[in-house]
């Protein structure tokens, strides 16, 4: 290929042909698509039809890491080019070939590649296999410090003494024996890649087996020799290898030699330059040495860091490992040794039940119950370590970087100074400004000073981007009108004033309060002085005042001797302010007077009325008279004398008459005023602000959002960032974002429906949002809902103001189109002249009609705006969408046109004609990919408006492109359409601010420099704001967990770290790396669920470096309700179990060094492994009780301390409830909260959170995460789950709830409630009180949680119609028939079929672990049959065999029941009714003998009833399991009645309880107050929201 390339550029002749040279595949139309990339597309279709949409097993089709990874190897070569048709890579698998070939000859193509480097088999032991170093050290250190506790004093010095110290040693042999099983199952786990393996790779897992299994033998016979008198085991091995005198140096040599790899790793480890130089280095012995360490691949090498970030890493880690070590040792495992010997000495002889080993020494099944909840605690509970030290090392992180310093109103005026200064050094690119200073000082105190007044031009940008921001609040409808008027700073620099003009938000109230100073001081003049120039604002404001009076007073006076006088004055009073004796000497008592003119006059000049000029005269002489008589003193001779020399000698200066004459005449003064121009207006308002606003601007903005994002953006400004480049050098970007079927834009229609509450989205926003529906009215001058609706345009606005506070494709679009709008007005800022700039942006924006030079300006701005900046929204669907046309099609097309550089890109399907145009082919289709954009708008403006889309590109696909994951399939097609360096991901539920736009540039300056000193960063992370924190309590929880995840997380697992992955949305890709290493998304079906953490591995894999910068953040929308949450958490474990089988996951395990695999580890799969290990502790608890209490083992060790007063135990525990009521989550959260918003409010708000039950979401949470994480590894079923993103304030049916927690809670919580009860019933004659009830509140805690919580966050859940409605509903559902096309939801039998579905795609393995976990429910059987009264303590095994006896009787009778009710009841109507009455009368007769002759107490028969119970539903896992021997039996219809048996007590044994409820009306109040606690606080009634506007609505009709 590359010979041809070269032979066609050089224009060579060919030695074959004698023509000049040409390409392989050329001359015909779309060659390389048809010869090229389709017989490649093929391949990779071909497998997607083989995953079945991702149902078979992985193990069973190559997806896209497979097929590229192909490419990694020489293998390759063997495509040949021209491409060979008959290449291994095209070949089909055997079963396939058969059915192209229709018979079942083998033909000779059956070389299937199989998988490549990796096979994803569903298996937990992935999660040993990749991480197989950190299991190895936890392992040998649990086995290190059992023995140093188990012999000896128990010390940890101790290990110093020489028999311990031998002992101690063994923990090599264990570790030769991890070290085999790892080889063992990288051998299994591979098998199925053999066929793509090359020798070399075959040859190095063969000998890593033999080389594990030879240390295997050697180290224990080496060891078994240092012994002089060895015991058991040693003794054994002496016995095979004859009794040589004991030798130590032996084991020791052999020890150090199996270390030798593991020291020389520990070299590489400390200097990361001799492993980069290694991995790279081409000598024979190097690369034997790095083919033993690691496999040679593409990926995965040179991922060190540089020595600091090393240091920074391997400290956090190694503190929080000594932390870990010391409390599991002192806290958990030193204390249970004692009662464990204890306990093992005691002979137990009497038992309660038929014991299967009466002569087992050691009581080993005791110690087993004792020490493996202990255990599993001891391998989860360093996740637990991990939050705390996460917190702690996040926060301090976090106020290094200067978080929080403004977080309220208050900071930001006390900091409002420095404000134009950070705004210039940040914002504006240096060139004028000089450079900041460095050093550490430089950061302790990166204050900017205020830019001197005489530096016009940055003054004037300040007032350009504040007044964007502003404005933007506006058009947001944060602030009111006349907080937008307080907020804004002139945007028409005044050049007569000397100084700053501040916002008026600082200065409001400020004249006013100096007014009554002054008019109550006499002649207290210094303390007046004082008073006001101790408020810096105040002594602003009167400045500003005097000067802006003084400039308007000059502008109106016109006549001669008018000016005169009033110059003489002006002069006057700057001579005295100049030598500070103002106060001194004029009266300042008679101000207020003065002031009450000037307000009248200044009202005057903004009415600007002609038949007012009269009134403004009188104004005039009366402002005079005040001064001259009032003000200045009699004995002012000097002004007298001056103004004499002015005026005539003839006449007085306060001569009453000739004053009267001042002003009158008729070119004396100007007004009215014109032209008016928008300068003049601002700085009459400006001045008609400051003096007239009386109350004080302390709570501007008053709209908490405002409040926030004016801060954070303050708060920004003094962070770390790059300096700004011009827009023209800055680095280029693209947003994408995937689109699919969600809202654009709310129609009429759904923000006025109803729900069955009666609540419509409109009126439910009109309540969250009060205050902005208020402005939102002001702003388009109406008074009420109902003027909206009579012009079509204000509908519109309507629609997009409900829509941008929706999680719409609108708010979305709107949010990314500030990116432009921010580059324009930054382009205008760099190329402006001085002249313009004075003028500002709003100047050209107003005068582009008219003004050709402006208008080549705004044209220049644009340009470059749009050279930098492209937004591709990918609607795969729109194609469809518009041919059909759907609403959503018009409003897409819509926001084309709003914003003329929206492109949207999607997949277009269109019919192959033949060529004579007439007649289709037989329906073959033809797929593009296809990139529209609005029409432009024609120069000539009398031309209609056209909403119709032009396409820019058409690019031919050569098939359907969607084969994966819908969501990145959906962005690998129209990532060829963006644009640029940087590429943001942006979802289709997020928002973005104008203020945080002004960064963008400065971001994408993170690009250029190296963070760690090794490489630049590939991947920017940037942090999210969410903001449907506001609408219930679920959501808030959801909302500070996010938060709190995206900020404080994310920033440890980047720096120190260095384990920041992908998570999803608004990070920012360095395009051209990504796109040159397989694109931003891996999209195989199933393995890529969460598609963007992918993305992370692979940058990283591939030597990217990934940050995260907190300076900048963007809006992000979440789940609200219950529902949403739960099938959130549920894609995320999902994903989480598939990246667990992952190639990803095994290299990053494998790659990174010893603490940044534990990083790795923690911060990604094993955070759900852990909350799966919690929830097995209490399984394992629970059990080992079961089997204590019922064996009699637990009243025979009553005395025992191990079961008395077990304080391991309950710290194990205690550790688990920690998890379980989401503390791990709470601690990072609180922390982030106190550092942004202060530690008072956190606190607050972790007491609120425990008010509304946050620890029961997030126990229940714990539950879904638990729940689909273990089914996914154990069978897989993961799928995506569209989670809708609306305003969820409706109720969920009681059928629903059921439906979806059923197997995930409902289950599991009843299983965990028979335990207790078990437990409660026969263990509590002996225990202490006090440890029992703290053990076991947490989990009757997680029952209740697990059982009832849907029902408590169930909006109007205890609404006795709600209820009733529920229950009709729900009985219908569980009696309908399934079948064919019979959806889930309306029946239950459908219902019941896809919730087995996954155990039909399950491997044998799988189905294997479900018939072993299905075991369990036996025990209770059998342990609880012998505690009943009625068998009088016999013991014998028969009792066990009879009540399987009665078990097949009752299910023989229900059998019969049901034929003879096929059979019997239409023709023999009444004999069936008989033989039903003889049945209930013969059990009746059977229960009133049992009660009567062996006395049958009621608590049997509850045992009965909770022995019987648990095998039927084992049973019933059992026949799912085994589905189709089942069938074949003839068994299907009964497993099927007995389930929905089942069912029906389940929804019973739930529904009861929530119906008691329901009957008092306190408690529907009580679960309303606390779903919805953020809207009353902000005093809203729900109770009106939930029902009360069906009485708006009815008394509208009624009108």
């Amino acid at each position: 290929m590359a010979f041809e390339l070269y032979g066609m550029l050089a224009g060579n002749v060919s030695p074959m042909t004698g023509e000049n040279v040409k390409p392989a595949y050329g001359g015909e139309e779309e060659a390389f698509l048809k010869k090229v990339v389709t017989p490649i597309y093929d391949v990779i279709w071909r497998e997607a039809e083989r995953s079945k949409r991702g149902q078979s097993k992985h193990s069973q089709w190559r997806n896209y890491d497979d097929l590229n990874e192909y490419f990694w190897s020489v293998d390759c070569f063997r495509l040949g080019w021209p491409m060979r048709a008959d290449a291994d890579f095209f070949s089909l698998p055997i079963e396939q070939v058969r059915e192209k070939n229709g018979d079942n000859k083998p033909s000779n193509n059956d070389r299937w590649m199989g998988k490549v480097n990796f096979v994803e088999i569903r298996s937990f032991w992935h999660v040993f296999r990749s991480f197989d170093r950190m299991w190895s050290f936890f392992i040998l250190s649990l086995q290190a410090m059992i023995i140093i506790a188990w012999h000896g004093s128990g010390q940890p010095s101790s290990i110093f003494r020489g028999d311990l110290f031998k002992k101690v040693l063994s923990v090599f042999i264990t570790a030769a024996i991890l070290k085999l099983g790892q080889a063992v199952l990288d051998v299994i786990l591979s098998w199925k890649a053999q066929q793509s393996m090359s020798f070399h790779v075959k040859l190095r897992y063969i000998l890593k087996v033999v080389s594990a299994a030879a240390w295997v033998i050697i180290l224990p016979v080496t060891y078994a020799y240092t012994w002089d008198d060895p015991s058991g085991f040693a003794r054994t091995i002496q016995s095979w290898f004859g009794n040589a005198s004991n030798s130590p140096s032996l084991f020791i040599l052999a020890v150090v030699i199996y270390l030798s790899p593991n020291m020389l790793a520990a070299i590489l480890f400390l200097f990361p330059f001799v492993r980069r130089f290694l991995e790279s280095s081409h000598y024979k012995i190097v690369m034997l040495m790095m083919w033993w360490s690691q496999p040679r691949l593409y990926v995965g090498r040179a991922m060190h860091e540089s020595t600091f970030s090393l240091f920074k890493y391997t400290m956090f880690w190694v503190l929080l490992i000594i932390t870990k070590l010391a409390f599991s040792y002192y806290i958990e495992i030193k204390p249970l040794v004692g009662p464990t010997k204890a306990v093992m000495s005691v002979r137990i002889s009497k038992f309660q039940w038929h014991e299967f080993f009466p002569r087992a020494k050691n009581n080993i099944g005791v110690v087993i119950a004792l020490w493996a909840p202990i255990i599993l605690v001891y391998f989860m509970d360093t996740q637990i370590w991990y939050a705390i030290f996460s917190t702690l090392f996040g926060g301090i992180y976090g106020a290094f970087r200067r978080l929080g310093e403004i977080r309220t109103l208050g900071m930001l005026r006390s900091r409002f100074e420095s404000l134009p200064g950070a705004f210039n050094a940040r914002l504006i690119p240096e060139g004028e400004i000089e450079r900041k200073k460095k050093g550490v000082w430089g950061f302790f105190s990166r204050s900017f000073g205020q830019p001197p007044s005489n530096k016009e031009k940055e003054a004037a940008k300040f007032a350009q981007l504040w007044n964007k921001i502003i404005s933007s609040f506006r058009q947001e409808d944060l602030i009111s009108n006349k907080e937008m008027n307080l907020l804004l700073v002139p945007y028409w620099a005044d050049r007569d004033l000397e100084q700053i003009q501040w916002p008026p938000f600082l200065l409001a109230s400020k004249i006013p309060i100096a007014l009554d100073m002054a008019k109550d001081s006499d002649s207290r003049d210094k303390e007046l002085q004082k008073r006001i120039e101790a408020d810096r604002y105040m002594s602003c404001a009167i400045r500003e005042c005097y000067a802006s009076f003084r400039s308007i007073i000059k502008f109106l006076v016109e006549g001669p001797r008018e000016k005169k006088v009033i110059d003489a004055i002006f002069s006057k009073v700057d001579e005295l302010i100049e030598h500070g004796s103002l106060i001194k000497t004029y009266k300042m008592s008679a101000l207020p007077s003065l002031y009450d003119h000037i307000v009248k006059l200044i009202k005057f000049l903004l009415e600007n009325k002609q038949e007012e000029r009269g009134q403004v005269v009188l104004c005039f002489q009366d402002m005079l008279e005040t001064v001259t008589k009032d003000i200045m003193t009699e004995d002012d001779s000097s002004l007298v004398d001056s103004t004499h020399g002015v005026l005539d000698q003839h006449y007085q200066l306060f001569d009453q008459k000739k004053l009267d004459q001042l002003f009158a005449s008729a070119g004396a003064i100007k007004f009215p005023i014109s032209p008016v121009t928008e300068a003049w207006k601002e700085k009459i308002n400006r001045l008609y602000l400051l003096l007239t606003t009386k109350e004080s601007a302390m709570d501007v903005p008053s709209n908490l959002e405002a409040r926030r994002r004016i801060s954070f953006f303050s708060n920004s400004l003094f962070m770390d960032m790059p300096a700004a480049p011009k827009v023209r050098n800055m680095l280029s970007f693209s947003v994408l974002t995937p689109y699919y079927t969600e809202e654009v834009l709310f129609s009429l229609q759904e923000l006025e429906n109803p729900n069955e509450d009666g609540v419509s989205i409109l009126f439910y926003l009109q309540k969250i949002f009060p205050d902005e529906w208020n402005n939102f009215l002001e702003r388009v001058k109406c008074s009420s809902e109902e003027e909206l609706k009579e012009s079509p345009e204000l509908e519109e606005h309507l629609r997009l103001w409900a829509s941008y506070r929706g999680q719409t494709l609108t708010r979305t679009v709107r949010g990314m189109m500030y990116y432009r709008e921010a580059l324009e007005l930054q382009a205008f800022l760099d190329m402006a002249k001085h002249e313009d700039l004075m003028e500002g942006y709003k100047a050209i924006e107003l005068s582009t009609e008219d003004n050709k030079e402006d208008r080549s300006l705004k044209v220049q701005c644009e340009a470059v705006a749009d050279m930098k900046f492209t937004y591709v929204v990918s609607c795969q669907q729109y194609g469809i969408q518009k041919r059909s046309g759907e609403q959503r099609a018009q409003d897409i097309l819509r926001l084309m046109t709003k914003c003329p550089s929206l492109r949207v890109a999607y997949i277009d399907e269109v019919e192959q004609r033949n060529e004579d145009r007439l007649k289709k082919l037989n329906g073959k289709v033809n797929y593009f990919t296809v990139l529209v954009r609005a029409v432009p708008k024609s120069s000539d403006s009398s031309e209609p408006v056209q909403n119709l889309d032009q396409e820019i590109y058409r690019i031919k696909l050569p098939g359907p492109a969607i084969l994966g994951e819908g969501k990145p399939e959906n962005q690998n097609h129209a990532i060829i359409f963006t644009r640029g360096e940087g590429l943001q991901t942006i979802d289709m539920n997020q928002d973005n601010y104008m203020e945080e736009a002004l960064k963008m540039r400065n971001l994408l300056q993170e690009f250029l420099t190296k963070h760690d000193g090794v490489r630049y960063p590939t991947i920017l992370g940037l942090r999210e704001h969410i903001f449907t924190g506001s609408v219930s309590s679920l959501a808030w929880f959801m909302s500070n967990q996010e938060t709190s995840f995206v900020t404080i997380g994310q920033r440890l697992l980047a720096n120190p770290l260095k384990v920041r992955f992908h998570y999803g949305h608004p990070d920012v890709f360095d395009r051209l790396f990504h796109l040159t290493r397989g694109g931003v998304s891996k999209a195989s079906k199933v393995i890529n669920l969460s598609e963007d953490i992918f993305a992370g591995f692979n940058s990283t894999l591939r030597e990217g470096n990934v940050t995260h910068h907190e300076y900048i953040q963007v809006g992000k929308g979440r789940d609200v309700g219950l529902n949403q949450i739960s099938m959130f958490e549920a894609k995320i474990a999902n994903g989480n179990g598939e990246q667990t089988l992952s190639r990803d996951i095994y290299r990053l395990g494998h790659r990174f060094d010893f603490f940044r695999m534990l990083s790795c580890y923690f911060t990604t799969v094993g955070f759900y492994l852990s909350t799966l290990i919690t929830v097995l502790t209490v399984y394992v608890f629970l059990y080992g009780r079961l089997y204590l209490v019922l064996s009699g083992l637990e009243q025979g060790l009553s005395e025992q301390p191990a079961i008395r007063d077990n304080k391991p135990l309950q710290v194990a525990l205690a550790s688990q409830s920690f998890v379980q009521i989401g503390f791990l989550m709470a601690l990072p959260m609180l922390m982030e909260i106190g550092l942004e918003r202060g530690f008072r409010t956190a606190l607050s708000e972790f007491i609120l959170m425990q008010l509304q039950l946050a620890p029961v979401f997030f126990t229940f949470s714990l539950g879904t995460k638990t729940h689909y994480y273990g089914r996914t590894l154990l069978h897989g079923g993961a799928k995506y789950r569209p989670t809708g993103r609306g305003f969820v304030v409706f109720h969920a049916k009681f059928a629903d709830n059921y439906r979806l927690y059923s197997r995930s809670h409902f289950v599991k919580g009843i299983e965990m409630m028979i335990l207790l009860l078990v437990y409660q019933i026969f263990g509590h004659t002996y225990r202490s009180a006090v440890a029992y009830v703290l053990i076991t509140v947490s989990l009757w805690f997680m029952v209740g949680t697990w059982l009832f919580a849907p029902f408590l966050f169930n909006p109007s859940g205890f609404e006795w119609q709600k209820i009733v409605d529920d229950w009709t509903d729900w009985n219908k559902w569980i009696n309908n028939r399934g079948g064919i096309g019979v959806p889930p939801g309306k029946s239950w039998e459908s219902w019941w079929e896809e919730e087995q579905e996954h155990l039909q795609y399950s491997g044998k393995r799988g189905i294997l672990a479900e018939i072993l976990l299905a075991l369990r429910f036996f025990i209770y059987q059998y342990g609880l049959v012998y505690h009943l009264n009625v068998i009088k303590e016999n013991r014998s095994f028969l009792i066990y065999g009879a009540s399987w006896l009665v078990i097949v009787l009752i299910l023989f009778v229900m059998k019969t029941v049901s034929v003879g009710r096929r059979k019997f009841s239409a023709s023999y109507q009444l004999v069936f009714r008989l033989i039903k009455g003889l049945i209930f009368l013969t059990f009746i007769a059977i229960l009133v003998t049992l009660i009567a002759l062996p006395h049958m107490t009621l608590q049997d028969i509850i045992v009965c009833i909770l022995a019987f119970m648990p095998t039927g539903w084992g049973m019933l896992l059992i026949a799912q399991a085994l589905r189709p021997f089942v069938k074949k039996a003839g068994f299907w219809g009964s497993v099927r009645t007995l389930a929905r048996g089942y069912e029906i007590v389940m929804g019973l044994l739930l529904f009861t309880p929530v119906a008691f409820l329901a009957w008092f009306p306190f408690v529907s109040e009580f679960q309303t107050r606390m779903l919805f606690n953020q809207a009353f606080s902000r005093g809203l009634q729900i109770s009106r929201i939930l029902g009360g506007q069906r009485k708006d609505r009815t008394s509208r009709n009624k009108e």
